[in-house]
């Protein structure tokens, strides 16, 4: 009997080289073996920022796209291992300077696909669960500063999702909503470690425990959002002009001082001023610290090669 198993490039190549997937002769004779992207519409992409917001002063900045509008932007087996790639990609490039995650349709992401859930054996959820917690820390271990724009409703993993990130922007119709303990279980994608960290632990508590909504207002006013977009323009838009700005600053500099910032939380004060001086070290020697320094002694604005 022949039978179909579907993967993405990146779970095929992780499941052959792990050994979990042998394609022997025999096996190959009796089992097709399929890639999303050949078979599947693209539900996630990395896309300039440049084209995406019909702009050209974002040289550098790119953004991973949740393009599944149809399904709420749900995150499902495919889009989360192409998400990994997108972010493999980035974390290879040297030209990449800022990231943004946006997604497409009004929703930024309803968390998890549990229409696909529910074909799922338990080893399976189990396996998915393992991608997607790997995933937002690949997401988070990023060098690079990490925007996640949130145009609108942001549900369970989706939250979960924005934490990943270094900031977020929002605008009036965005909302962020952990309701796990309604459905008998509790964040598993890092809501209840990065909430916390980001909030503290009783505001962490009442919002998890009590499963509600949280307004962009309400978001900007505990922290979860930075920034709320005007009147007339977008999370998108928000984001990009954050980015643009990061852009006047050190490739290297941004960096380093994202590695000596997320350091910071729950480092003794002297083991964090350690970490500080390792990170600053490296930029006494580098061509963009040489060429900031000339631009303001010739008063004009500094044009930065991250080395």
């Amino acid at each position: 009997m022949s039978r179909t198993l579907v993967l993405t490039p990146t779970r095929a190549l992780r499941a052959v080289s792990t050994g979990r997937l042998h394609l022997t002769p025999t096996l190959s004779a009796g089992l097709q073996l399929r890639c999303y992207s050949a078979v599947h519409k693209s539900q996630a992409r990395l896309e300039p920022a440049n084209s995406l917001l019909k702009r050209d002063d974002l040289d550098g900045v790119m953004a991973i796209v949740m393009d599944r509008p149809e399904a709420r932007n749900a995150l499902s087996m495919q889009m989360v291992d192409e998400m990994r790639d997108a972010i493999a990609a980035i974390a290879k490039s040297p030209s990449a300077r800022v990231i943004i995650l946006h997604s497409t349709g009004p929703v930024f992401c309803a968390g998890a696909d549990l229409r696909e859930r529910k074909t799922m054996s338990q080893p399976r959820v189990a396996q998915f669960l393992d991608d997607l917690n790997a995933m937002v820390c690949e997401l988070e271990d990023l060098a690079l500063p990490t925007i996640a724009a949130v145009p609108g409703p942001a549900l369970g993993g989706g939250t979960e999702l924005a934490l990943g990130c270094d900031l977020r922007t929002g605008q009036k119709e965005t909302s962020f909503t952990l309701p796990e303990t309604k459905l008998g279980i509790i964040p598993g994608a890092g809501g209840t470690q990065r909430l916390t960290k980001l909030l503290g632990m009783s505001r962490a508590m009442e919002i998890i425990f009590t499963g509600r909504r949280i307004a962009a207002d309400e978001a900007k006013q505990i922290g979860l959002l930075d920034i709320i977009a005007p009147e007339g323009q977008s999370a998108l838009d928000a984001a990009g002009n954050l980015a643009a700005q990061m852009l006047t600053s050190a490739p290297l500099s941004l960096r380093a001082a994202k590695k000596a910032i997320k350091a910071a939380p729950g480092t003794p004060i002297k083991e964090g001023l350690r970490l500080e001086r390792e990170a600053y070290k490296p930029l006494l020697t580098s061509e963009d610290r040489d060429e900031g320094l000339r631009a303001f002694a010739e008063k004009r604005k500094p044009k930065f090669v991250g080395r």
